[in-house]
């Protein structure tokens, strides 16, 4: 018999609300498999990678960081910048996953976006142990993902298709991103400062050489700004 406080139980309790992140895993994963195995990699590629990495943008970026010349610190500069976001999400999180125990090293590792949603705002079942279900939400958050990606690799084999411009499906969710963002926030402060800071560093770096610059002015200027732009409600 099934008690309601194991493991079980509380992947019953946490699917339900992993259902949109679900959807939207598999399509964005299987996408992500096929655009690797186009640029020439074994879906062995993307699904390893999905497993050990976990950072859908960050993995996009990682197939043109493959093909590039060998530069370990600009991959790292720019992976830090990338996901530098999630040690806003980390603040946030200390209060929900304290007392977690050791299930507290994986809920730090797949802190996603949407794994953050759903942890922030579903309620844990009465009687249903708190770190089983933040547990059971982000692996299952982690497997339509890694689902999604090796699909898509192994589609990428088997089914002829032409692949001309879906190497701008990066492109694309950036974008996607950036919008779902603008219409979130009731300020657009965050959006000028990417904008503008971008097209400056576009300007004095060159195209070559503006993202690492650009990225860092972004997370300098939001972080020393972060408390008045939330205060003016424009940081959501």
């Amino acid at each position: 018999m099934d008690k309601k406080g194991s493991f079980s139980s509380a992947f019953r309790a946490a699917f339900p609300h992993t259902i949109p992140v679900m959807t939207g895993y598999l399509f964005l994963g299987i996408s992500y498999g096929i655009y690797m195995k186009v640029s020439g990699f074994s879906f062995l590629y993307p699904m390893f990678m999905a497993i050990t990495i976990f950072g859908g943008s960050l993995e996009f970026l990682a197939v043109s960081l493959l093909m590039s010349t060998f530069a370990p610190l600009q991959t790292f500069l720019m992976a830090l910048v990338i996901q530098a976001r999630h040690l806003f999400y980390g603040l946030a999180m200390l209060e929900k996953y304290k007392n977690t125990g050791l299930k507290k090293l994986y809920l730090i590792f797949a802190l996603t976006d949407e794994t953050f949603s759903v942890n922030c705002s579903a309620p844990v079942p009465e009687g249903l142990d708190k770190g089983k279900f933040y547990f059971a939400v982000s692996l299952l958050d982690q497997c339509y993902w890694v689902s999604g990606a090796t699909i898509g690799g192994i589609l990428g084999s088997f089914i002829p298709f032409n692949t001309e411009g879906l190497d701008f499906v990066m492109t694309a969710m950036f974008v996607v991103i950036f919008i779902e963002q603008w219409l979130k926030e009731k300020k657009h402060y965050t959006a000028f400062i990417g904008v503008l800071s971008s097209v400056l560093c576009l300007l004095l770096f060159g195209a070559d050489s503006f993202i690492i610059p650009s990225m860092v002015c972004i997370f300098t200027m939001l972080t020393l700004f972060r408390k008045p732009i939330e205060k003016a409600g424009g940081l959501e």
